[in-house]
């Protein structure tokens, strides 16, 4: 039996919790069919789908009353302690439909009532060619130790590129790997490699204590989900100083705005010490943003239709690779110098947001409004189009789509 299929999870004791759950597999089961990627259910609402960036309802669904959201709550919480959802007002958690796609789910309190957001993740781990990534990045899960970062915002696809290198790990490493998460988004089973998941809240307490005891475990390889607070990071530093090789996220904007949250929670006097120690053990970092290839395809109010059926996404990224002038720039604080770098640095691999945002406008894969909206210089954009658009046989590639 599956742990987390919803079905044997939640064994309903009653004829009210067995509509509930029978309600919820609807719910997750309609996400799938409308390929949606999240489902927000609020109290007096209808179901809100995001569907291809899109947030909206459905004609004439049915709304979810207050009684009706805390029976479902009460179906997602069976099995978990809900302490943290009575102390602080919200509970990550993950599970699986009927059919076994994967969600992930955060209940949390707005004026008294509950309300819930579930997103979809993958049914399968993708290639980086399907993400919209570079091949290059296969050589992340190749290296021994040292410290990889995936940086963008929420529903960037951040987990989903860590997913896919440590499944490129478990298909060519003999080695122990550890995820540490909260929650457990992807099931990975063993392959060539052996892996333990571990998850906030029911396996350990926090991301820190799950930490110092992976140290322990064994590992060759560790997974933070995400790196949040000081003790985090700086175990997570000399996890990767000290010979594993650590993944985490981080909530940043570009790959230099990483390195700057990554130092800035230090106290002012140990930050030129953290600085030199990053240097030393950082690797790579992957920027990404999700943006819709067609603006003009679908409403942002209006109900979903075939038009909108027809939208994707694709991934926009910037990539830095610690080469030894990269490093130095860490190690002195002269961050604003890694862009220099980035830009000349395509024969190792890096890029800049601009740089694939021109690419990405120049193959036509995305609207020049969407370009622009999460460009740091437009202006940038706009010189590197036209520079492409001029060259006859430009070598490059339509961006992948999610």
């Amino acid at each position: 039996m599956d742990p987390f299929d919803l079905v044997a999870l939640n064994m309903p004791e009653s004829p009210a919790r067995q509509s509930a759950a029978d309600h919820l597999i609807q719910l997750l089961q309609q996400c799938v069919e409308r390929e949606a990627s999240d489902l927000h259910l609020v109290p007096d609402h209808a179901p809100y789908w995001r569907i291809h960036g899109r947030l909206a309802p459905h004609d004439g669904e049915a709304t979810v009353s207050v009684h009706q959201m805390e029976a479902l709550a009460d179906v997602l919480l069976a099995d978990v302690d809900r302490g943290r959802l009575d102390r602080v007002g919200d509970q990550d958690g993950a599970t699986s439909g009927a059919d076994g796609t994967r969600f992930r789910y955060n209940i949390y309190r707005r004026q008294g009532q509950l309300s819930i957001a579930l997103r979809r993740l993958e049914d399968e781990f993708q290639t980086l060619a399907q993400l919209g990534l570079p091949d290059s990045l296969y050589e992340l899960s190749g290296y021994a130790d040292g410290l990889v970062v995936l940086a963008g915002p929420t529903g960037a696809g951040k987990s989903t590129t860590l997913a896919t290198l440590l499944h490129r790990i478990n298909q060519t490493r003999q080695c122990h790997i550890v995820t540490i998460e909260d929650p457990i988004e992807y099931l990975h089973r063993p392959i060539r490699s052996l892996i333990n998941q571990r998850q906030i809240g029911s396996d350990a307490r926090s991301f820190a204590d799950a930490l110092v005891a992976s140290l322990r475990q064994d590992p060759d390889v560790i997974l933070v989900g995400e790196v949040r607070d000081l003790d985090t990071i700086r175990i997570a530093l000399n996890a990767a100083e000290t010979g594993h090789l650590v993944f985490t996220t981080v909530h940043a904007g570009d790959c230099v705005g990483a390195i700057e949250r990554l130092v800035s929670v230090f106290p002012a006097d140990e930050q030129d010490g953290v600085r030199r120690q990053l240097s030393l053990v950082l690797r790579a970092i992957v920027s990404q943003h999700l943006l819709v290839t067609d603006d003009s395809k679908a409403s942002a109010t209006g109900p979903a239709s075939a038009e909108r059926a027809t939208a994707s996404r694709v991934v926009a990224s910037e990539i830095l690779r610690s080469t030894p002038a990269v490093a130095n720039l860490i190690a002195v604080g002269k961050s604003a110098q890694i862009y220099s770098s980035m830009e000349t640095g395509s024969g190792v691999g890096m890029q800049t947001l601009e740089q694939d945002l021109a690419r990405l406008l120049a193959d036509g894969a995305i609207t020049e409004a969407a370009a622009l909206a999460v460009a740091r210089h437009p202006a940038v954009v706009r010189e590197r189009v036209a520079r492409l658009r001029a060259t006859p046989a430009r070598a490059h590639s339509t961006g992948g789509k999610r």
